[in-house]
């Protein structure tokens, strides 16, 4: 599992973390102070990039945090098997298969080339780049 260390007050909105073992994206962080003699908390909302469910967390903000460590890369599309992408990464030249997003059926064709990200074991097509 590639990931870091990072202590909560570091995050940022649009930032991933590993919440129940799955990376998410924060989608909104607020910290609150209970007074005198404790310490910050923040509030975090994230949605798993994989499985889109909304997660929640509530740390002290120096708590340390795991951080997923994302490997952006580019595919070409070299088959379209039904609701599944045959990619080649261009990088390493190896084929995998992932499923296409929904909001991307229209835009992927055979020869297009793809963004694609993996984290924590798991791969999934982003977008599609430039017109063929």
């Amino acid at each position: 599992m590639a990931t870091k260390v990072a202590e909560i007050k570091t995050l940022k909105q649009g930032k991933y973390l590993v919440l129940d073992g799955e990376a998410s994206k924060i989608t909104s962080i607020s910290t609150s102070s209970p007074g005198k003699h404790g310490a910050a908390k923040a509030r975090i909302e994230a949605v798993g990039i994989f499985d889109n469910q909304k997660r929640s967390l509530v740390k002290p903000v120096n708590a340390k945090i795991d951080i997923p460590i994302i490997d952006k890369r580019v595919g070409q599309v070299l088959a379209i098997m039904g609701n599944e992408v045959q990619l080649m990464d261009l990088e390493t030249y190896e084929t995998i298969d992932l499923p296409i997003p929904e909001e991307l059926k229209d835009e992927i064709t055979e020869g297009r080339e793809v963004e694609y990200i993996e984290a924590l074991g798991n791969m999934k097509i982003m977008r599609t780049k430039g017109g063929n």
